[in-house]
């Protein structure tokens, strides 16, 4: 598959879609104008890959809908050269948008498949982030943390003591949490450590797994 004028004409009325449900960062849009999904989904999605819907992938796992990956890139307010850890790397399309934003991006994934597939689709885009890798996302990443912002991209049962841990001061952790159907989580670190949470309404994600190898 290649990316064409008529896949960018796609992510163009995708990125109206959006606009139209209330995302309004541009650089959100941009990022979402600019990365193909098509090329990070099997090849028999493909003509439905700039709809806003989210996907089978390997392992049983999703790629999630457009419309989530904008919402809570947007709630992130990522800054270019911020260190970004996000816990379930998937399809590794959330972390292509990061990528495009100018996030350092680190990425955590617990389906080894996913793990591998994702490093095979980054590349066949041309992105290389700065550290991809197989393991539990309830940990976290110490050996690289602080960082600036945290997004986690699957259904947390709580949110891990970790990654709030590993949270610099100043920065952003946004996590759905909740079984059948999640509440979209912010929480903010100040500088004196202290922690605030508000909620920004229902998503639907698979669970996050923890690592028992």
């Amino acid at each position: 598959m290649r990316d064409t004028p008529k896949h960018q004409g796609l992510r163009n009325q995708l990125v109206q879609t959006l606009i139209n449900k209330g995302i309004k960062d541009k650089k959100v849009l941009t990022a979402i104008a600019k990365i193909p999904r098509h090329l990070l989904l099997e090849s028999a999605f493909e003509p439905h890959a700039y709809q806003d819907k989210a996907f089978p992938i390997a392992a049983g796992q999703t790629i999630s809908q457009p419309y989530t990956v904008a919402f809570q890139t947007e709630l992130l307010a990522v800054e270019s050269g911020e260190k970004v850890l996000e816990i379930g790397t998937g399809s590794g399309y959330q972390a292509a948008i990061l990528h495009s934003l100018g996030a350092k991006v680190y990425t955590v994934e617990r389906i080894k498949e996913l793990y591998l597939k994702a490093k095979q689709n980054l590349e066949k885009i041309g992105i290389r982030l700065k550290y991809a890798g197989y393991g539990d996302g309830y940990k976290g990443l110490p050996l690289y943390a602080p960082f600036d912002k945290i997004i986690v991209t699957a259904a947390a049962p709580y949110i891990p003591d970790a990654l709030l841990e590993q949270l610099k001061p100043g920065g952003r952790l946004i996590i759905p949490v909740g079984h059948d159907a999640q509440e979209m989580k912010l929480l903010t670190k100040d500088n004196q450590g202290n922690i605030t949470e508000t909620s920004h309404g229902l998503f639907r994600f698979v669970p996050m797994l923890e690592n028992k190898e």
